[in-house]
């Protein structure tokens, strides 16, 4: 009660950030008329007069107003995108390093080159995170359009680049790339003997899209550097052999109490945790492998201290079988595994999980087993984009985690108001009773949206999904093609599987 009447006296803590950022934006918009006046040669000639400006003291804060006003002028240029009002309030929430909420289709990535422009003007660099390797390109091209106009350098940091060509990209004056490759490239950097070889250059300002989904989602998600490890693969496909015999008990989702544990362990060999994904052996399921194992135990109990190699085999093994599947969790392509990001539905070339459960799913799935990795160095989202000096984020659901984002990294979020009034009118949800009646409901949707002759984007939280759903519009007659031999008629489905095809799928969507 008491804050719904502070909040009418003196208004809500985003409407006095919002009132605090207008008198910016028209700054800006003041100088509009003066910067349209320039050529494109004094337009880009601005970028050397900010640098030396900066180089002589002058502010960044007291840089911005020109700064956006010749980075609008030369999107309105260069790509026929003028800047809003209320994307300029955006950058400016982000060059001060928040998290600026914006809904989708309001414009985020154009509102990046704002903060990503007057920042790079100091010369230490500007790293633009985003989700995936695709976006990353698209975006390094599309909005690069704008930085290179104006004189800057951009780099893109891609899976398959060598050490050389990412330095390369590091040194530009705003570099494109993936939380991933961020992360990684700074773990390898921290292996390396000599700075001369490292491919980052510190870590000054980011900005994060997506921000939600990488600094909360996947906060404590650890990114791993493996080494090979000596040890044999046999004992791997022994304990594989093994697991088909044992009889699957019950499935718990957390913590249990000591009463209930006892009912459960009557009910089979092993109990899956799946909140925890952890598979633990009843009684019977230990005398079992006990049993089967006999020959490589020192001793008769698999606890025992010297046993714990074969335990730990036993667990993996089990956990390949019960928690990880082919298709949701991972792929078989080219007889390896391939891990399927959990986050965004893409594969991982080169990923393996560690502590031998790749070992373990690779026994399973009858592949060759590349021998088991150590650790030698690791770090989370969490801790690695702590690192920067200054970190902001987009993204069209923080408001959300606001108390995360501050609580962990410091950061505000501002709502930032649409360009225009809100159109779009928000259903309730669809609940049913099961899972074959949602089915249905979803393939009749698309298919009278299909004939109303508008494009339809549904998303799954798997790859067997996506499939299942291919499957089900198949046999409605919404046949399944490719971009290149698709009709009316057609639907394409964009999943691990196609990752390479991405491009070409969404160009042509719609």
């Amino acid at each position: 009660m008491l804050d719904t009447l502070l909040a009418k006296v003196v208004g809500t803590q985003n409407e006095r950030e919002l009132k605090r950022l207008r008198p910016i934006v028209a700054q800006v918009n003041a100088l509009e008329a003066s910067v349209q006046a320039l050529s494109d040669e004094q337009l880009r000639g601005k970028t050397i007069e900010f640098r030396q400006r900066s180089a002589n003291g002058e502010t960044l804060d007291e840089l911005l107003p020109e700064a956006f006003a010749v980075v609008r002028e030369a999107g309105r240029r260069v790509l026929n995108m003028r800047h809003f009002d209320v994307q300029l309030i955006g950058g400016a929430v982000l060059h001060k390093g928040k998290i600026a909420e914006m809904k989708t289709g309001e414009g985020k990535t154009l509102v990046a080159t704002l903060p990503a422009y007057l920042n790079a003007l100091e010369g230490n660099g500007v790293h633009v995170v985003t989700v995936n390797d695709y976006l990353a390109r698209r975006d390094s091209e599309w909005m690069g359009k704008i930085y290179r106009f104006l004189g800057m350098t951009v780099g893109v940091i891609q899976h398959e680049l060598t050490d050389a060509e990412r330095q390369v990209a590091y040194a530009a004056d705003i570099t494109y790339g993936t939380n991933n490759e961020f992360g990684f490239d700074y773990l390898r950097d921290n292996m390396k003997f000599e700075l001369a070889h490292y491919v980052q250059r510190g870590h000054h300002f980011a900005i994060v899209d997506e921000v939600d989904s990488i600094l909360i989602d996947e906060a404590r998600t650890p990114l791993i550097i493996s080494g090979p490890a000596e040890e044999s693969t046999d004992l791997y496909y022994e304990v594989d052999r093994i697991i088909p015999r044992l009889k699957a008990g019950a499935v718990v989702r957390g913590d249990t109490k000591a009463e209930e544990r006892e009912a459960l362990e009557a009910t089979g060999d092993f109990i899956v945790d799946e909140k925890h994904k952890t598979v633990t052996l009843t009684e019977s399921g230990t005398a079992k492998v006990e049993q089967m194992l006999i020959h490589r135990l020192n001793g008769g109990h698999i606890y025992d201290l010297e046993n714990a190699h074969v335990k730990h085999h036993v667990d993996q093994a089990l956990r390949a079988h019960t928690i990880f599947h082919r298709d949701v969790d991972y792929m078989v392509k080219d007889g390896e595994v391939v891990i399927v990001d959990e986050f965004t539905g893409r594969l991982m070339p080169g990923r393996r999980w560690s502590d031998g459960l790749h070992q373990a799913v690779e026994a399973k799935e009858k592949v060759k087993i590349e021998r088991e990795n150590q650790t030698l160095a690791t770090v989370t989202f969490q801790n690695y984009f702590r690192k920067y000096g200054k970190l902001a984020g987009m993204t069209g659901t923080a408001d959300t985690e606001a108390e995360e984002f501050a609580k962990i990294y410091k950061l505000d979020v501002v709502v930032i108001p649409p360009n225009r009034t809100l159109r779009r009118i928000e259903n309730p949800d669809l609940v049913y009773r099961t899972e074959r009646e949602k089915w249905d409901a979803i393939v009749t949707e698309i298919i009278d949206e299909h004939k109303k002759g508008r494009p339809v984007l549904v998303g799954t939280v798997s790859i067997e999904k996506s499939e299942k759903l291919s499957t089900m519009l198949d046999r409605r007659g919404l046949k399944r093609g490719t971009t290149t031999g698709g009709g009316a008629d057609k639907h394409v489905v964009l999943n691990a599987k196609y990752h390479a095809q991405e491009a070409e799928f969404v160009a042509q969507a719609g």
